[in-house]
């Protein structure tokens, strides 16, 4: 996914839970969802990171040889400005771009 595209917000947002959990019904199952999406989320943005910094990675021994590597810092600060994963799942959930389901609750409608 393009995070940088989101139109997430940087800061922390006061959502109207009536409005967060009227597609569930229960704001408790809303924030599992939300926060299981921002945990892959976060995964595939470290993943993301870690890949594009270990083209600059340097493997000597040698301590006392540290490189202040500009092209690093400008990455690492590119995703530090990013929103953070949680606030990326919350607005993926309010746009209805998360597909969850509740086996549970799909156990139930079987069952009736």
């Amino acid at each position: 996914m393009d995070y940088k595209k989101s139109n997430a917000p940087l800061t922390t947002v006061t959502w109207d839970t009536d409005q967060m959990s009227s597609r569930t019904g229960n704001i408790y199952e809303t924030v599992m969802i939300i926060s299981k999406r921002a945990n892959q989320i976060g995964v595939e943005m470290k993943e993301e990171l870690n890949k594009k910094l270990q083209e600059f990675a340097s493997y000597t021994d040698n301590l006392e040889e540290v490189f202040e590597n500009r092209e690093q810092i400008e990455i690492s600060k590119f995703y530090e400005r990013l929103p953070k994963p949680s606030l990326l799942a919350a607005q993926e959930f309010i746009e209805g771009k998360i597909y969850y389901r509740n086996p549970a609750k799909d156990k139930q409608v079987e069952e009736e």
